[in-house]
């Protein structure tokens, strides 16, 4: 599997099932990339793996899953990393991303938890991490999760995360709405968050819709339009880390098709906007700042 994404273009949209019929009758041609979660596809035959089947053979995918639980007491699920990696192969998966977080203990959990912000949970999810990565034959991408309450907290989330990182010799999926919601409810400055985030481990990253469930309580719902304020966050992140491919992701309360290409081409405008201004400031015509920053 090819896990460099810079091919990917420019803006991507999570495939949801509910879409499918529509994307194979008439693809839309601004949208670069398509994103699933494997565990929803690895079971499903019949028309449901013919119909993905038709995506996956013309256009650029990645995966984002859901299940792996990084950061469970649990051992991992070995069985289930293996079973991914045909399905990587079948469907030319561009990258694989999980949440740095667990979902799974003596049973299955129906969110994602936060892992401990300790030393000791560093080396441990950075060995868990390798360990995938072992088997896939791959590196992966690990991102950055909103979170409601940090039990046993030592060192600052940033701290954590980067720590992570370069452990486990992974990339990273910045997802800045996570950002975003973050830092109001744990009160902290999303801009200086997003400076101390490593540049050359971004692979790609998401943006999202959230719930204000009091001024300072919001919850990561991906189930609403993007806000101005995270749409600025974004263009922040391509000013401090050059442009790097971005995907829309939208799990419930889904508009018509239309609403979601024209979020996905908000992407668009704001890489296209850093754009022109790095043209005007360097009087670099565009195709070669273009490749410049879109190199991950």
């Amino acid at each position: 599997m090819n896990n460099n994404i810079s091919s990917l273009g420019a803006a991507g949209l999570g495939l949801r099932r509910e879409m499918l019929d529509e994307m194979i009758e008439s693809y839309p041609t601004d949208v670069d990339f398509l994103e699933i979660a494997p565990e929803n596809w690895l079971v499903l035959g019949g028309t449901f793996s013919k119909k993905l089947k038709t995506l996956t053979k013309n256009h650029n995918f990645v995966c984002h899953g859901l299940s792996l639980s990084i950061g469970s007491p649990e051992p991992l699920d070995i069985d289930f990393v293996n079973q991914l990696k045909p399905f990587f192969k079948e469907h030319k998966i561009k990258l694989y991303s999980e949440h740095l977080s667990y979902c799974s203990g003596k049973g299955h959990l129906y969110d994602l938890m936060p892992i401990p912000f300790t030393n000791d949970s560093v080396k441990y999810v950075s060995d868990r991490i390798k360990q995938v990565q072992d088997i896939l034959e791959m590196k992966i991408a690990i991102e950055n999760v909103s979170y409601y309450a940090a039990p046993g907290q030592e060192i600052p989330e940033i701290e954590f995360l980067n720590q992570v990182l370069e452990l486990s010799d992974c990339d990273l999926l910045l997802d800045v709405n996570n950002i975003y919601v973050n830092a109001i409810n744990h009160k902290y400055d999303a801009i200086e968050f997003l400076k101390m985030l490593p540049t050359k481990r971004i692979a790609y990253g998401h943006i999202a819709g959230h719930y204000d469930e009091a001024d300072d309580l919001l919850v990561d719902t991906h189930g609403a339009d993007v806000i101005d304020p995270v749409w600025s966050l974004l263009a922040k992140a391509y000013e401090f880390h050059g442009i790097f491919p971005t995907l829309l992701e939208r799990d419930f309360n889904i508009p018509p098709m239309a609403d979601l290409i024209a979020e996905v081409n908000q992407i668009k405008s704001i890489q296209q906007s850093f754009k022109s201004s790095l043209v005007s400031d360097s009087g670099l015509n565009v195709p070669s700042i273009a490749n410049k920053v879109v190199q991950v």
